[in-house]
């Protein structure tokens, strides 16, 4: 049987944080050595992830190491890419050359949501990767969904023949306004269509909680990672045989690997426990940003908007002291990007963000905190 945690390449282990390209193979190659070592062998990555060059890696670290039989493969297409049906063609084969493979186990659409359905119709996406997998180059055929409920009871309603559908669940986004989890995931059991869950600690946020939640967790289970009650809420689910993690760090894999082998739901006291965290954090998060860096591709002024971000979300839970460090990295890593108050509001990075984030507004909320400010000659001796 199918172990439930796959290995998500969208985050991987960098030499260098400021380049998505700068892959640890070294390390990287540990981890899907380890991850394959614990009995688990799903991969997911992605035309557009780590600017495209996601694909290249799991080439070299996992595809010519090991044997096709060992392992299965996922990745995705994007149709705002896309110019001409005839694009899927030549997009494709590149992915397979990439890849270093005759054929996908799984294949998504990607990121669908009312632009990109629209675009996905007039490119007869859906019908030509039908033929792939009739053809014998694709396994089974899904999308990834960023959108509302409706939306995607068109999408099921008009393309019965799919095998998988991708959703964000997460126990942050599961009564999320914005996000809508939890109505997605009953439209696509409404629809008796298997679910596979990305974001399931979302982007790392749920990996590391505000101090009072950590503490909820680790009264009841002073054992248990604080990632593996995400993990496990999303992999708990009825329908839900996949649960994809980025793991960047050895202790990722171990950890994940460690509860998700012998794999038990949470009970309702766990449950409970979770309710509480809901609450706790949907008070201190101000930027809800999963680290996905679309926005970023689309950035005319090259601002490293998820890292403003994080350094925001950082500096609104710290103390004063820790809120020059943040100061610190945020001059570190604008002094050769583009700052926030660069931002030209164009709102590229708004059409392309699955969080459906207001993001020249939060940008304007970086600024006024981080733009114009000097460090204190005591923090720069």
């Amino acid at each position: 049987m199918q172990k439930k945690l796959g290995f998500g390449f969208m985050r991987l282990p960098l030499t260098d944080k400021q380049n998505q390209t700068s892959f640890d193979y070294d390390l990287l190659n540990k981890l899907v050595d380890v991850f394959i070592e614990k009995g688990f062998s799903y991969f997911d990555t992605a035309l557009s992830y780590h600017k495209s060059k996601s694909e290249e890696a799991i080439r070299k670290s996992l595809v010519e190491r090991y044997p096709r039989d060992a392992f299965q493969l996922a990745t995705k297409l994007p149709p705002r890419v896309l110019h001409s049906e005839a694009d899927c063609e030549k997009i494709f084969a590149q992915q397979l050359e990439r890849c270093g493979v005759t054929y996908f186990d799984y294949y998504l659409v990607h990121n669908l949501g009312h632009t990109a359905y629209q675009q996905a119709q007039q490119y007869r996406v859906f019908e030509f990767v039908m033929r792939k997998k009739q053809a014998g180059a694709i396994g089974k055929v899904g999308f990834s969904f960023h959108d509302s409920p409706e939306l995607l009871d068109e999408i099921l309603t008009a393309n019965p023949g799919l095998d998988f559908v991708q959703l964000q669940i997460n126990y942050v986004d599961w009564e999320s306004p914005a996000i809508q989890s939890r109505r997605c995931y009953e439209v696509a059991r409404k629809h008796h269509m298997p679910v596979i869950v990305m974001e399931p600690c979302k982007g790392g946020n749920l990996a590391q909680l505000p101090d009072p939640a950590e503490k909820l967790m680790k009264a009841y289970n002073p054992n248990a990672s604080i990632p593996s009650w995400a993990i496990r809420y999303a992999a708990g689910l009825d329908g839900v045989f996949m649960v994809l993690s980025g793991m960047a760090a050895m202790e990722h894999v171990m950890d994940n690997t460690s509860f998700m082998t012998n794999f038990e739901t949470l009970n309702q006291a766990e449950h409970q426990v979770i309710g509480k965290v809901v609450d706790i954090i949907n008070e201190s998060v101000a930027v809800p940003c999963t680290m996905c860096r679309y926005c970023e591709d689309t950035c005319p002024k090259n601002i490293p908007i998820p890292d403003c971000f994080a350094l925001y979300n950082g500096s609104r839970r710290a103390t004063t002291d820790n809120n020059t460090s943040q100061l610190a990295y945020y001059l570190n890593l604008t002094a050769t990007r583009g700052k926030a108050c660069d931002c030209l509001g164009c709102k590229r990075c708004e059409s392309v963000c699955p969080q459906h984030l207001v993001i020249t507004k939060h940008l304007q909320e970086v600024s006024s905190l981080f733009d114009g400010k000097s460090l204190p000659a005591t923090f720069k001796n």
